[in-house]
């Protein structure tokens, strides 16, 4: 990082660093400088001019010059020594007169009455506004950025420019937002956030001058055009032009933080509540580590599920073959009576991709405590091929790096994973890398989002993936890219790689997978050469019995050219459920003690042993899928199921409801009745 310089901010100095604006040093400081077309995260664009300062910096002989005009701040960079001024007389009244003609083409009557406060939706204006005019009838009311750069600036009501409605009708044909060109500032940020952060260049600027409007880059809807319909757009618009069709006039009272329970990524989002209680729309979080402010169409608009009435209250026990209320008492006591019968290895347990830390610990100790079995999993662990060799290999199943560190490598492997639709925010710094200068290599049988941004895509025959593997190594090495220090300093027998490599033979490569030799050439080239290099995988359709052995051969590629730990490298394992990771670590696994430890570790055993108080049970317990195939050949006589799971019914368990129906007790613990809770036989719980 370089070294800090200081500048002056209205006579305060303050430390910032070089290639900053004016405007994020202001903020950084806790100054503010009002603003409509910035945006963190977003390159300098300087369209409204809200931010203008007024800016000295030093010469070469210690005399400062002012910088011509009233710049842009957030177009100026920083230099050492400069002085800058944000609120004089003369900047006030320039701002003033910028928001009159900012204004001049959007409703304002009641963004300049000061009697807003004492306004309600019902009131009849005594200024005699007309009724599109008013802030209360705009769906950001409240949320509106114009309207509090207007009361900053403390505008009067007079001004010497009217409104001028353009009367464009509403675009209401998305199923997810509303769109308004007649309350556009034409800012850019949608069009600058889609093409700049989210990489999809969806939405652009459309038509000249005073018509300047927003409209679809490609065809004539946005699902022509390549929208994601993540909401980014939405959440950058400082005006009422873009809101969200669900709830579009609610107001929130109240905003709560959680995590996005959708897929593993584990995206801050900022739910807002209404006065009744009711989730109205979620906004990511913008200081977020893991998402940056970014969501995907699922955690943006896939939460409405909340606000369903068919969320269950009570407990449910089957009686005479149907499901019925019961006391909390009554369900508690049939399911501790019952269980006792079944304690050991003939019980199950599988938790939910969506628990917490705490209660995949708590499971797993009940498991292990109470029922005397290590028959525990959760119910997204599919396929535990995709980081069982990462720990073998590294220590650690997970990923080495952040993923945001994605946009600083020089190159990313995607390796059969869809990455844009399952893992969306991940995507994210991959499409902003390949967009910029960072090589993309796809190997996947299918096209999927990535390979449009893709250098090269190797497209081989579904099951000879590790085969393919196999060649992009052997390439690599014969072009002598591999990094023989690291690799002499850091892995055992690298000379053994290199002699498995050797045999290979590349034609046998070409001819069973149909990737070119060219293909497989250039892609190790790539890869091999870059300074920082990483590995996003997935196994999504990778055959069973190649899994572990693919994971190995990345592995391989990693370690063989020295990309593990340094910036913009390593290895990414795209899990399936949101909290799947926690699972692991906690020790909700079949063969896992909490802290990764194995099962089959005398030391802790015998620590987990004297903590609890038992003698652990012994062997290495039956995963999901082993656990569900129990149930239907009777191995497994009872189960202890918490949340639903899509794998229940996608064929990735086989006939999962077949089987649970073979149990002669099955406990489910779940919000809503889900077709495994359905046929719970002996009572659904339901936490409220």
């Amino acid at each position: 990082m370089p070294d800090d310089i200081t500048i002056t901010i209205d006579g305060v100095e303050v430390k910032t660093q070089p290639g900053k604006m004016i405007i994020q040093a202001a903020m950084d400081s806790g100054k503010y400088i009002p603003y409509l077309c910035y945006y963190p995260g977003m390159k300098p664009y300087g369209a409204c001019r809200m931010c203008v300062v007024k800016a000295e910096s030093p010469g070469p002989d210690g005399e400062y010059r002012s910088l011509p005009g009233n710049p842009a701040s957030c177009t100026t960079p920083v230099a050492d020594g400069m002085r800058v001024t944000t609120n004089s007389d003369e900047i006030v009244e320039l701002r003033r007169g910028i928001m009159d003609l900012l204004i001049s083409e959007h409703p304002h009557g009641c963004l300049t009455c000061h009697r807003i406060e004492l306004c309600g939706p019902s009131d009849i204006c005594l200024r005699h506004v007309a009724v599109n005019d008013r802030c209360l009838t705009c769906p950001k009311n409240e949320r509106c950025e114009l309207k509090d750069t207007v009361r900053f600036l403390e505008m009067d009501m007079d001004s010497s420019l009217s409104y001028n409605n353009r009367h464009l009708p509403l675009a209401v044909s998305d199923p997810f937002w509303e769109m308004d060109m007649n309350l556009c500032i034409v800012c850019a940020r949608c069009v600058r956030v889609c093409d700049e952060v989210r990489g999809d260049s969806a939405i652009t600027l459309i038509e000249r001058s005073d018509k300047v409007l927003i409209g679809t880059s490609q065809g004539t809807s946005l699902l022509e055009s390549g929208c994601e319909f993540c909401g980014a757009c939405i959440d950058v618009c400082p005006v009422g032009a873009l809101v969200e069709r669900d709830h579009k006039w609610e107001k929130a009272v109240k905003v709560e933080r959680t995590i996005c329970p959708h897929c593993p990524v584990g995206c801050q989002l900022n739910l807002e509540i209404n006065s009744a209680g009711r989730f109205i729309r979620a906004v990511p979080d913008l200081n977020s580590p893991s998402n940056h402010g970014q969501a995907c169409f699922k955690g943006k608009f896939g939460l409405e599920y909340v606000n369903s009435g068919d969320r269950l209250r009570r407990p449910l026990i089957r009686r005479d073959g149907e499901l019925e209320e019961a006391t909390w008492e009554e369900a508690l006591d049939l399911i501790s009576t019952r269980l006792a019968g079944y304690t050991g290895g003939n019980f199950a347990m599988l938790t939910s991709p969506q628990s917490t830390n705490e209660e995949h610990y708590l499971a797993q100790k009940f498991a292990r405590v109470v029922m005397g079995t290590n028959n525990v999993d959760q119910t997204s662990n599919v396929q535990p091929e995709l980081v069982d060799a990462l720990e073998n290999a590294l220590g650690y199943s997970a990923a080495t790096n952040s993923i945001w560190d994605l946009e600083n490598s020089g190159c990313i492997l995607v390796f059969n994973s869809n990455v844009t639709e399952e893992h969306n925010v991940v995507g994210v710094p991959i499409k902003k890398a390949a967009k910029r200068d960072t090589n993309l290599i796809v190997i996947d049988p299918r096209e999927v989002e990535l390979t449009r941004y893709a250098d090269v895509w190797l497209r081989p025959v579904p099951g000879t993936e590790l085969l393919l593997l196999g060649g992009v190594l052997r390439s690599l090495i014969d072009q002598g890219l591999e990094d023989l220090e690291w690799l002499e300093e850091n892995c055992e027998s690298p000379s053994t790689l290199r002699y498995a490599l050797h045999n290979l033979d590349m034609d046998q490569v070409v001819e069973a997978t149909q990737v070119s030799l060219d293909d497989i050439a250039e892609a190790a080239r790539m890869y091999g050469q870059a300074e920082s290099a990483s590995v996003v995988y997935a196994l999504d359709n990778v055959a069973n019995d190649i899994r572990q052995d693919c994971v190995r051969a990345l592995i391989d590629l990693v370690l063989v050219t020295g990309n593990l730990g340094k910036p913009g490298s390593g290895i990414f394992p795209m899990r399936q459920g949101a909290n799947e990771q926690g699972a692991w670590d906690v020790g909700c696994l079949p063969g896992r003690l909490p802290g990764y430890r194995s099962v089959n570790d005398e030391d802790a055993r015998q620590m987990f042993e004297e903590t609890w108080g038992i003698t652990l049970p012994s062997g290495p317990g039956l995963g999901v899928a082993g656990a569900i195939q129990g149930a239907g050949d009777g191995r497994i006589d009872a189960m202890m199921v918490i949340g639903d799971s899509a794998n229940f019914t996608n064929g990735k368990l086989g006939d999962a409801l077949a089987a649970l129906k073979n149990l002669n007790f099955l406990v489910v613990q779940d919000t809503f009745l889900s077709q495994v809770a359905e046929q719970a036989d002996g009572c659904r719980v339901v936490s409220d």
